[in-house]
């Protein structure tokens, strides 16, 4: 896929697949969202939601919906120079706390 090809894509899923996907520990990102939303990557939180069962559904300008198939709420992150909205984390915490979500092997 070239840089035109790569400009125009339309669906979330293609231009999730040129991002590179990030390996790290859903239990270490899950700490570290705790103990700082305020100093989150954009990737780690994409990760985070994954890991919890979210999956991309659509992009609108900056924001990502992710959708879940068991809970009827969205979950919206948006990418500021890299970093997640810190009320965006907590967001994400509060919905993995209150329909009791488990990550991903933690069945």
């Amino acid at each position: 896929m070239n840089v035109s090809e790569l400009q125009w894509a339309t669906g979330p899923e293609q231009r999730a697949s040129v991002r590179p996907r990030i390996s790290l520990n859903p239990r270490k990102l899950l700490q570290k969202a705790l103990a700082s939303p305020n100093n989150f990557r954009f990737a780690e939180a994409r990760a985070l939601a994954e890991a919890f069962g979210y999956r991309l559904s659509r992009v609108n300008g900056s924001h990502h919906i992710f959708v879940h198939p068991g809970i009827p709420q969205l979950l919206n992150l948006q990418e500021v120079h890299g970093q997640a909205k810190a009320y965006q984390i907590r967001q994400l915490l509060q919905l993995v706390e209150r329909h009791n979500l488990e990550l991903a092997g933690d069945e």
